[in-house]
């Protein structure tokens, strides 16, 4: 690096030339990002189709394909049903899958990841002519010129610069900009002063310097790379569906094993009985279930989105519902990240600033001498400024050239006296020492243009100790103090209790230069400053804080009620971070630090007994000396914890001890790093390779890897980088932490529909079961055909299902405690006897007594029907002999046949449309939770039609073999439909005021 920049040195006013050029971006690269390898569209549409629900699908086909082709093989007469449940199941899983597909692609476009952090052009030094080229373009050994407010395209080694600072809070977390330099200070790369990076910001002064690398080797590039090698493991939900593809496999094949043995016992010939073994597993399978699941997460996806949460992975959406703990970082999730004036201390008395985020103008007496000299220092003693052509904007809205302090104090300021810039024309600067890390205070000269007092005013801000140990007195209203013992201890009472609340602290002066050392005209030299012997006039502090967000105590109140455990994990000082977890509650009042309980008492912290602590701050510092087991034991035994000055590896671990110890964890972060000081534990391979490549030295590392391995990843929309948003699951559009609660109450939500969903949609599917059972084992007239199965669990069932997404909670669900991931699950054995023993039964029921009363109004009582099957279906015979003596050739049985499925199907569409009614809730009464959900009743509506148009319209009813029926077909189901709602209303008050009983538990869902 050293030679070459030494090389170019030489060569700094000519630049590279083309050819140069293109020998080395071959050598080298090019200059830009390289996204991280992306499994393509096809494969991601090829999993979606494949995957969780889908699979038990794509089984069924296979099985529906097998007994059509054994049909085919070894009958002489062929029905197609089979075949259309094959071709109809593989639409089924196509549409899901496209459905699942088109959700993470919208996500994907809306990210366009990795693009908003390259720089777009830059200055180049091309064969003596400096000219502006796409940032792609530069290369190694390019010689590029940075200013105020550009990003650094590549990293480079700076060779030349002039007060140039730049923001490295994208790499290191450092909030305050950094200094550079064109001299190396220090043998590491990410420490010395004369490198600075790719993607980072110019935030003050100009640099030249040369490009050292490029795209993907640069430090934000492998960095990138890095991020993408971290397994996070399947969702809750992907967990709860695999069960239930378990459950429903093995249900099916034992349900299928039994009757193909039974089938045989009774006298079935052995391809029959493989005909009711495919059958029945088919038949347990809920085929409708896959597309109505995944279109109720989208639709909550969707919902979330108004919400400002952009859901990446659909599963994502229950999994933060699930969450029973949340790793939170602090700036701007939970804080608005923006540095506020928070308090003001003049006239020996402290001023509280407004500092929430719709403040519209807080005013101070500007006829107060000790304010109006507070504020004239501020004023003037800035370097900030706002950038034209804004005067419409709202101040606070505003965007500043300068660090964040000066920025807090110029907009501050802007409020007070309404136009900064005409105050500054009115009283021009003629000298300026700027602000460095020695002196620790900034110094500017002004010619006040008063003739009545023609002296220069000197004005001067910067740390507080050092600024009062210029001063002599102090301002208090009209007067003017000798800075004694007792002024003193106000000034360090102020200071320290300023301080104590995480607040950056900055003091104020002024001073009149006499006339006779320094005349008007006088020539100023910040090279040799003459003027900092003078006793100074202090006139007070002004402190700074980034603030929280007003909705966040809220929402941290809500977290609390909803027993889901909020920790902040965060690379600020521990007095900051302190400050603002009070301020949000994360430490709530009343809950005191051993700390804060020792200084209360005025004794150690050794005599303090720490099973009695509940509230904790730890430091990375502390943290790197716990083993796992220590930090699992502070985890259990603190409620409430911050960790402050902790590095990425250590917030990853903290997220796995949380996760060992059965949590479900949301971790929040903005991919950029913490600053940590060589805290090395016990780390994962990404961080050991990461520190091996950038040097053990190193500030911080990214907290990518702590997002990838949480349960669920939340990544911030405005400040996180593009790294972390790749890694996220769920993207904070307006990195707002209530956000996420508005999420958390969605997937809370979506859970219970779930469960509502699968009652709902396997109710009919369990009960055309065991039609299929009872036609085989009582040898009837086959109940329901295949086709007639479809249009219900693919036709009518579909709207209804898909607007159980939109019932609102039962009651105030944020109120109840998370669920336990390894007894809540989606999938219950109170959920299966409910539908396997309850609705399925009524519902078959409703089904057979629309089937027998059909057949007995035409002469077929239902003792005459049980063991006629062979007969019934036999071609050859036409005078089969009813139960009144009548004939019945085999053209008007398999018409009575059709009428009497298509009474049953008519049975099951009624009762399912109350069966829907019973599950808009799991235990609130249905009078009290009403029918105010508009979009199923549209779908109800909608069932009933759909159901009447395939049975009354011509030719559609005879293609999926159905047929007309007398209108007061549609009236015997009803006492079933009627029945199904009372007695789930007499379950749901059993379950709500006996839950703990046997009875209660068994039925609760």
């Amino acid at each position: 690096m050293y030679v070459c920049a030494k090389e170019f040195v030489k060569l700094q006013a000519q630049g590279l030339s083309e050819k140069q050029v293109l020998k080395n971006r071959k050598h080298y690269g090019e200059n830009f990002l390289q996204p991280p390898p992306k499994p393509s569209a096809l494969f991601k549409f090829f999993k979606a189709v494949i995957g969780g629900l889908n699979a038990l699908l794509w089984g069924s086909a296979f099985l529906s394909f097998l007994s059509y082709g054994v049909q085919f093989i070894y009958s002489d007469h062929i029905s197609n049903d089979n075949l259309v449940l094959g071709c109809a199941l593989i639409v089924v899983v196509h549409v899901s899958g496209a459905f699942s597909f088109y959700q993470e692609y919208k996500s994907s476009r809306i990210m366009e990841s990795f693009k908003t952090m390259v720089p777009r052009s830059a200055m180049v030094f091309r064969e003596g002519s400096r000219v502006e080229i796409d940032v792609k373009e530069l290369v190694v050994g390019d010689l590029v010129e940075i200013n105020y407010g550009d990003l650094v395209p590549a990293d480079i080694r700076i060779l030349e610069c002039q007060n140039f600072t730049v923001d490295n809070s994208a790499l290191t977390g450092e909030a305050e900009p950094q200094k550079r330099l064109s001299t190396c200070t220090d043998d590491n790369p990410m420490e010395s002063k004369n490198l600075a990076f790719f993607s980072t910001n110019a935030v003050q002064g100009t640099a030249k310097g040369v490009v050292i690398r490029v795209g993907n080797k640069t430090l934000m590039g492998r960095l990138a790379k890095l991020a993408c090698g971290l397994d996070s493991g399947p969702s809750p939900i992907a967990v709860e569906m695999n069960k239930f593809i378990v459950i429903m496999t093995i249900r099916s094949l034992v349900f299928g094993g039994v009757f193909f043995g039974l089938a045989l016992a009774i006298g079935f010939s052995l391809i029959d009985s493989i005909f009711f073994l495919i059958g029945i597993v088919v038949a347990n399978v809920p085929e409708g279930l896959a597309v109505t699941f995944t279109t109720i997460l989208s639709v909550t996806a969707k919902r979330m989105a108004k919400n400002h949460c952009l859901v990446k992975h659909l599963h994502a959406v229950e999994a933060l519902g699930s969450t029973s703990c949340i790793c939170s970082d602090k700036t701007g999730t939970l804080t608005q990240n923006v540095m506020s004036v928070a308090h003001l201390f003049f006239n020996s008395a402290v001023a509280f600033a407004d500092t929430s985020e719709f403040v519209t103008g807080q005013q101070f007496d500007m006829q107060d001498p000790g304010f109006a000299a507070l504020a004239n220092v501020a004023a003037l003693c800035s370097r900030a400024n706002f950038r034209p052509g804004q005067e419409d904007v709202p101040v606070l809205k505003r965007t500043v050239e300068g660090d964040a302090s000066e920025t807090a104090i110029l907009k501050f300021m802007e409020l007070q006296m309404e136009n900064v810039s005409r105050y500054r024309t009115n009283f021009p600067k003629v000298c300026e020492i700027p602000f460095n890390s020695t002196n620790k205070y900034q110094v500017s000269i002004h010619d006040m243009s008063n003739t009545e007092d023609p002296r220069h005013l000197l004005v001067i801000k910067g740390a507080p100790e050092r600024v009062i140990n210029l001063c002599s007195t102090i301002l208090n209203g009209n007067e003017e103090l000798l800075i004694d013992a007792h002024q003193k201890h106000i000034f360090s009472t102020a200071y320290l209790g300023l301080a104590k609340m995480g607040e950056r602290v900055l003091g104020f002066a002024d001073c009149r230069l006499p006339l006779d050392k320094f005349p008007l005209g006088y020539k100023f030299s910040s090279e040799d400053p003459d003027f900092m012997e003078i006793g100074f006039r202090f006139v007070g502090l002004i402190s700074m804080i980034d603030p929280p967000r007003a909705s966040v105590p809220d929402a941290v109140s809500k977290c609390r009620s909803a027993g889901i455990r909020l920790v902040m994990v965060t690379g600020d000082h521990p007095v900051t971070a302190k400050a603002i977890a009070r301020a949000v509650n994360i430490l709530s009042e009343g809950n005191e630090t051993i700390e804060e309980r020792a200084e209360r008492l005025g004794c150690s912290i050794q005599e303090i007994n720490p099973t009695t602590i509940k509230a904790a701050v730890v430091t990375g510092a502390e943290l790197k000396l716990l083993s796992a087991s220590q930090l699992r034991n502070l985890l259990r035994n603190h409620t409430e914890i911050v960790f402050a000055r902790t590095s990425p590896e250590q917030k990853y671990i903290i997220v796995d001890a949380f996760q060992k110890l059965g949590y479900i964890v949301a971790a929040t972060g903005d991919g950029n790093l913490i600053q940590t000081t060589n805290n090395r534990i016990n780390c994962p391979i990404y961080f050991r390779t990461y520190i091996f490549l950038f040097g053990p030295s190193m500030k911080g590392v990214n907290d990518s890897p702590a997002l990838k391995k949480a349960d669920v990843g939340v990544s911030m929309g405005i400040a996180g980088t593009e790294v972390s948003k790749e890694t996220a699951d769920i993207i904070l559009m307006d990195d707002n932490f209530s956000s996420i609660v508005t999420g958390i109450e969605e997937g809370r939500l979506i859970f219970d529909n779930l469960k509502k969903l699968i009652a709902y949609n396997m109710a009919d599917n369990i009960a055309e079961m065991y039609s299929v059972w009872l036609f085989m084992i009582l040898r009837i007239p086959l109940p329901m055909g295949t086709i007639a199965m479809l249009l219900t669990v693919l036709g009518t069932d579909v709207l209804p299902a898909i607007s159980i997404a939109y019932e609102k909670a039962e009651a105030d669900i944020m109120k109840l405690k998370p669920r336990n991931p390894k007894k809540q699950t989606l999938v219950t054995p109170q959920l299966l006897s409910y539908v396997y023993g309850q609705t399925a039964v009524v519902e078959c029921t409703a089904g057979f007594f629309a089937y027998f009363l059909t057949y007995a109004q035409s002469g077929w009582l239902p003792g005459d029907l049980i063991g006629i099957e062979k007969k019934w279906h036999s071609r050859s015979v036409n005078d089969l002999i009813d139960s009144y003596g009548q004939e019945w050739s085999y053209t008007a049985r398999s018409q009575l046949g059709i009428t009497s499925q298509t009474a049953f199907f008519v049975a099951i569409v009624l009762t399912q449309f109350a069966n829907v009614i019973c599950c808009k809730t799991r235990r609130v009464s249905l009078l009290q939770k009403g029918m105010r959900n508009k979009k199923m009743n549209a779908a109800l509506v909608f069932a009933i039609l759909l159901g009447a148009a395939l049975v009354y319209v011509p030719s559609l009813n005879a293609s999926v073999n159905l047929t007309v029926l007398r209108p007061e077909v549609w009236l015997t189901p009803l006492p079933f439909a009627v029945f199904l709602i009372i007695y789930d209303e007499i379950r749901k008050f059993i379950v709500r005021n006996f839950p703990k009983s046997v009875v209660g538990n068994h039925l609760d869902t």
